[in-house]
């Protein structure tokens, strides 16, 4: 359920607004105030609220119900596109961000010298996965923590903020003194009691959609992060699992203005896992930029024919580079820039 205010409704009106329906009926009041009109959500069982009273409030101007089961992600709650903060670069404003790095930090030589080349290369931020979650339990799964230090080095070399995997909600604190962004991968997509523990720091999150999940059930887990209070959500599209097999999985495409038309959270593509394959990061990416997307999360490797995970669909630096200059103009045709 939503309020719309009168126009020019004073701040401390709005806030007696939200302690009465707060104290009434049991919900609880998100504010959010807007160049045109202030909204303030009612998150809870609103079943118990009556329209017709409330829209007597000095101040309502008109109560709205909200259909769909998420609300602090829904943009009807907040209007405005939110712009996350992570580690100082802005996701969701008029700039494409870049997120580049390796499948897995092998080696601190590795890592650092990625992270140098890709910042030259014009990314704005660092990838690299220290706990890694693999299909097969023989595949290399990680440095885990010393994974996590290479990282923190590198950003203190380069001042790159950093996004790695989170895979347990043990893990929350460990990670919270080496990251910038916490990333939680496809297949924790609905490990709820990670949401839960991330949604308690104030910390960015990148939430991956499961290769089998909807948009609504993507929507509904960052809505488990931000009812614990943490705001700063940001969506990514990495390819789901259909009937085609000319790829790893197939980019949704569609799922990039959806998101945007039914959240105010920054949306992000990965072309990498979804074609699996380089020579397809390229178009993708494009793509991806077209169709409105913030920000992409692209796999480089300093020597991608022997990665310890993902290389068929690793970039060499130099291919990153290339691939930098070729979507700057994509960027500028849609009123984005790099």
């Amino acid at each position: 359920m939503i309020l719309v205010l009168k126009h020019g409704t004073p701040p401390g009106r709005v806030e007696a607004i939200c302690a009465e329906i707060k104290e009434k009926y049991g919900v609880q009041p998100w504010p959010s105030a807007g160049s045109a009109e202030t909204l303030v959500g009612l998150v809870g069982d609103t079943s118990r609220v009556p329209i017709s009273t409330v829209e007597m409030m000095d101040g309502v101007a008109r109560v709205i119900r909200v259909q769909e089961p998420y609300k602090h992600a829904n943009r009807a709650f907040h209007p405005g596109d939110t712009r996350v903060n992570a580690g100082g670069v802005e996701i969701g404003g008029p700039r494409i961000v870049v997120c580049a790095g390796p499948c897995s930090v092998e080696s601190e030589a590795q890592i650092l010298g990625v992270a140098a080349d890709v910042k030259a290369a014009g990314a704005a931020m660092l990838r690299g996965g220290a706990f890694k979650p693999r299909t097969s339990p023989y595949a290399f799964q990680g440095l885990k923590a010393e994974g996590l230090l290479y990282l923190k080095n590198a950003r203190r070399q380069t001042g790159l903020p950093v996004v790695s995997e989170i895979t347990n909600p043990a893990q929350v604190e460990l990670f919270n003194d080496y990251v910038d962004v916490f990333q939680i991968g496809a297949r924790n997509m609905q490990n709820f009691e990670l949401l839960k523990q991330v949604g308690q720091c104030r910390k960015p999150v990148l939430l991956k959609r499961g290769f089998a999940n909807s948009l609504e059930e993507l929507l509904m887990s960052a809505e488990h992060v931000m009812s614990g209070g943490n705001p700063n959500v940001i969506l990514c599209e990495r390819g789901i699992r259909t009937f085609e097999t000319a790829t790893r999985n197939t980019l949704d495409i569609s799922a990039i203005p959806v998101l945007k038309a039914k959240s105010h959270l920054p949306v992000v593509a990965d072309p990498s896992h979804a074609g699996g394959s380089a020579w397809l990061v390229e178009p993708l990416s494009k793509a991806a930029i077209a169709a409105g997307a913030d920000g992409l999360l692209i796999e480089v490797h300093d020597d991608p024919k022997n990665a310890l995970s993902d290389g068929k669909q690793s970039l060499s630096p130099a291919e990153f580079a290339d691939l930098m200059q070729k979507l700057a103009p994509v960027a500028k045709a849609v009123g984005r820039e790099m």
